[in-house]
């Protein structure tokens, strides 16, 4: 869901927005500069390259295999 916000901006730096991204892209653009700086994905964004790096998936998923394997030999 958006919200929607009035923001006041110096005459000059509202004309090089309109000027650079239009006026109909001007909130996706702010939005996309603030979102780093209001929201920690970062740490989203690393579990998401990680999961896209089908060596190191293929290798934890052996590793994790193992692991069971090793459970199931464990006296009770």
């Amino acid at each position: 869901m958006h919200k929607k916000m009035t923001i006041s901006l110096d005459e000059s730096v509202y004309d090089g927005l309109h000027r650079t991204v239009g006026r109909r892209h001007m909130s996706q653009y702010i939005e996309d500069l603030l979102r780093p700086h209001v929201l920690d994905t970062a740490l989203d964004d690393g579990y998401k390259a990680m999961a896209a790096d089908q060596v190191r998936e293929t290798e934890a998923q052996a590793w994790c295999n193992a692991l069971l394997a090793d459970m199931a030999d464990e006296a009770r």
